[in-house]
């Protein structure tokens, strides 16, 4: 883990080192020796960045084997050693007939609901909470979109409005003020039930007490759950599936005839200010596939300075990998850049609305379908939705299409 640490601090050093340099330059002509220094710096960020991507697959892969992984880490903290976390491993282990009378006493008073006699578990909410953090690893809508949780999953309408057209007036003395009210409007903020999909666990993995059997358990149910909610946050339909980013947003710029795979540096500048300023100052990024951030990273501006910049850890907090001054995320579930393809988005996240109701759901399954496999089962259910409650908040760049 310290190897670890060392490799991002050495890339948060460069990328800083980068940084200074086209600050040093900003009104300066970038000269072919500044490029060759940024070259270098860059080649040797992303020669850093293979190197902690190969430690942390080794990480994983010892993770999987035994202990350490991300969730354990998460576990070890707010839920290290805790009543709930030993009560969780105990039901994973034992099922509920691993459970005393106590457990379930302690159980039914940290729960927000209870469950049926088919087996479920409403994981306790230190428990909950850790699962809910972990599924922002997975693919970005959740790392930057607005989070709001509900006790209940009744259809719900959000209230939405655009104020970017309204302004005041100047009025003569003892003139009276006009009225403008506000346009207000609703859009739907329903919630779908999302399912992990049965995990199948051998005996032999539950029976060893080296094994983080938690971690183990959760990592697996969380990847599939993140995986499928930030699809469905990304490019949902909004028919039967909550409405996605790239659906809900509107055409900030469409690519030239011939532009079916590519997109050029004045697209960006057009599609960043397809955007209300008043949104661009609300901490407006850009979200894009990795594949379309490799095409970016290699435009320079009318000076010839690169418009892309490496994330760093700086003394205001880390700071993401920047295009033209603003925040990047990745997300695999935007398309790559293809005929008509929405590839490129910009705008304010914070717009898009996760909603989660209540706790994931745990069911553990030793039927005679996987006993006779040596295995026990496992499956969660989870209920989210998600909506872009301003339209004008988030463009897209969509790709010429032919």
């Amino acid at each position: 883990m310290k190897e670890l640490q060392n490799l991002r601090e050495r890339r948060s050093a460069i990328a800083q080192n980068m940084k200074k340099l086209l600050d040093d330059n900003k009104d300066k002509q970038w000269e072919n020796s500044h490029q060759e220094k940024y070259d270098t710096m860059l080649a040797e960020v992303d020669s850093i960045d293979r190197e902690i991507k190969n430690t942390q697959a080794y990480l994983d892969t010892i993770a999987d084997e035994h202990i350490d992984n991300a969730q354990q880490e998460n576990f070890s903290g707010k839920n290290k050693d805790s009543k709930a976390r030993e009560l969780y491993a105990k039901y994973l282990r034992d099922g509920s007939k691993g459970l005393n009378a106590e457990d379930w006493a302690h159980i039914r008073n940290t729960m927000s609901t209870t469950t049926g006699s088919e087996g479920g578990f409403t994981v306790q909410t230190e428990i909950a909470e850790t699962l809910i953090e972990s599924l922002k690893a997975f693919g970005g809508m959740r790392e930057v979109a607005e989070v709001i949780n509900t006790a209940q999953g009744n259809p719900m309408s959000f209230p939405t409005t655009n104020g970017t057209a309204e302004k005041g007036e100047i009025v003569a003395e003892n003139a009276q003020a006009s009225g403008a009210d506000p346009s207000f409007g609703t859009i739907g903020l329903n919630v779908f039930k999302f399912s992990s999909k049965v995990v199948a666990i051998p005996f032999e993995l539950l029976q060893d007490s080296v094994i983080d059997i938690e971690a183990f358990v959760n990592r697996r149910l969380t990847e599939r759950l993140g995986r499928i909610t930030n699809e469905m946050f990304t490019v949902g339909t909004g028919t039967a599936q909550p409405r996605g980013a790239v659906v809900g947003s509107t055409a900030g710029k469409v690519g030239a005839s011939g532009q079916t795979t590519s997109i050029t540096f004045d697209d960006l500048v057009d599609l960043i200010h397809s955007v209300d300023p008043a949104y661009r100052a609300m901490g407006a990024r850009f979200m894009m596939n990795d594949a379309s951030l490799k095409v970016i990273r290699k435009f320079k501006d009318d000076q010839g300075r690169p418009i892309y910049l490496p994330g760093y850890d700086g003394l205001a907090g880390p700071m993401a990998d920047s295009i033209l001054g603003y925040g990047t995320t990745i997300n695999q579930d935007v398309a790559t850049m293809a005929a008509s393809a929405k590839s490129v988005l910009f705008g304010d996240f914070k717009k898009y609305i996760i909603r989660d109701v209540m706790q994931a759901t745990l069911f553990r399954f030793d039927d005679s379908k996987y006993i006779e496999l040596g295995q026990i089962g496992f499956l969660m259910w989870m209920r989210s939705g998600g909506n872009l409650v301003d339209t004008a908040a988030i463009k897209h760049y969509q790709n010429a299409a032919s």
